[in-house]
């Protein structure tokens, strides 16, 4: 047993579902051919000014709202001062002191027992544009590096928790419950591996019983429940022997590589007075009323938690039914779509065959469920003709292999 204990924040970035970008026209569609979707404001060329995108303000309030957040009746964007090849401008316009949302929190399932995590602050930011390295996946070992600004622009919230959370299990729990919330929103896609949502992990230990923080480290743009939980135990494991070994943790930030799965130093870490934050001139304060504030609240739909509480209420499905369909937001549409053509049929039995045979179809031919061929009326046509005994379970597997391919109706 460990004499540490493990103190972890976590801030994770999620972009926001909008056409266009925050403070431009540019469109915010990802796989474009690079440098395609730009426009003068993400360039930075002289005279350019920044309007803001009001859809990404109802989606950072509607987030807000989501995560049991106060929404600032006034909240400021700021510019982050920062030299990089993927920011033109030389600065990112952001939200410093006076964020959209704070003072939140997000219950989270580990082990069967519920922990409150604090949600510091919701801010606004726009997104930088990309590196990409030829000759390597990273920096460490290529030729040379192109600039893709596609990114540059999109609208972020960057999501601040707490330190809060104590082991990686925890944190994984945290921003997986996070994600499930934003992609059920509506508010972002949460795809970890096109990069619209990442986390960053602030890891310190300290001994057991102890009041003040250790030295945090940051390991950043981590785009995978594996890898950040892994990066969390690493990172915990490595600052735990150099402590025991005489030697101090450095406030940094690390990279995390998840094929020798070590980290290394990237940069010392920069505190905020490095980025001489200053108010964004070009933008007047972000005014707020209360009725608007209201008027999204009404709009929120179902909160994931609630969802999976009527699911088993209503319905009778088990935890790990709802654990496939909350986890995944097109198989849960996909439910909703069915449960609202059903001619009869159970909302259990359909469930079974969407989370179990369908779902493993639709793996095998790498298909999913936002684009499959089988429409929701027609699994429910299915079921009904195995409830009312008209096939067997066996007979309807071969069909539903048979409508995957096809798109056929069952009856043909």
């Amino acid at each position: 047993m460990s004499k540490y204990e493990t103190v972890i924040g976590i801030e994770v970035h999620a972009q926001l579902k909008t056409k266009t970008k925050l403070f431009g026209s540019s469109s915010t569609k990802f796989g474009d051919a690079p440098n395609s979707n730009i426009d003068p404001v993400c360039l930075g060329l002289p005279g350019a000014l920044p309007v803001l995108n009001k859809e990404a303000v109802r989606m950072a309030v509607m987030a807000g709202l989501a995560l049991n957040c106060k929404i600032r009746n006034t909240s400021v964007f700021s510019r982050k001062n920062y030299f990089y090849p993927d920011l033109p401008k030389g600065y990112q316009i952001s939200q410093f002191d006076k964020p959209i949302c704070e003072d939140g929190y997000l219950d989270i399932e580990v082990n069967g027992e519920t922990k409150r995590i604090g949600i510091t602050r919701i801010h606004m930011e726009e997104d930088a544009g990309k590196l990409v390295h030829q000759g390597a996946d990273s920096i460490a070992g290529s030729t040379h590096s192109h600039v893709d600004l596609n990114r540059a622009g999109t609208p972020l919230i960057e999501i601040v928790s707490e330190p809060d959370i104590r082991t990686a299990e925890e944190a994984k729990a945290y921003v997986e419950a996070l994600r499930q919330i934003v992609q059920h929103i509506g508010v972002c896609d949460g795809n970890m591996d096109e990069g619209s949502m990442r986390a960053d992990s602030n890891v310190s230990i300290r001994l057991k019983g102890a009041k003040e923080f250790g030295t945090r480290t940051e390991c950043k743009n981590l785009n995978s429940f594996r890898s950040l939980e892994r990066s969390i135990n690493v990172e915990r494991a490595r600052q735990e022997e150099l402590i025991e070994a005489g030697g101090e943790v450095i406030q940094e930030t690390r990279n995390y590589d998840d094929t020798t799965q070590k980290t290394s130093s990237l940069r010392s870490k920069e505190d905020a007075h490095d980025y001489r934050y200053f108010p964004e001139p070009d933008l007047p304060p972000l005014v707020l009323t209360q009725k608007y504030v209201d008027d999204i609240k009404a709009t929120l739909p179902e909160l994931p938690k609630a969802k999976i509480l009527r699911y088993k209420n209503d319905f009778g499905l088990s935890d790990f039914d709802c654990k496939v369909l909350i986890g995944d937001v097109t198989i849960d549409t996909y439910f909703g779509e069915c449960i609202t053509n059903k001619d009869g049929s159970s909302e259990k039995e359909l469930c079974k065959w969407i989370v179990g045979d369908f779902n493993a179809l639709l793996k095998e031919t790498e298909d999913d469920f936002g684009s499959t061929k089988v429409k929701p009326q027609q699994l429910v046509s299915l079921v009904s003709l195995i409830e009312k005994g008209t096939i067997s379970g066996k007979m309807a597997k071969e069909i539903l292999e048979k409508m995957v391919k096809t798109g056929d109706d069952p009856q043909a």
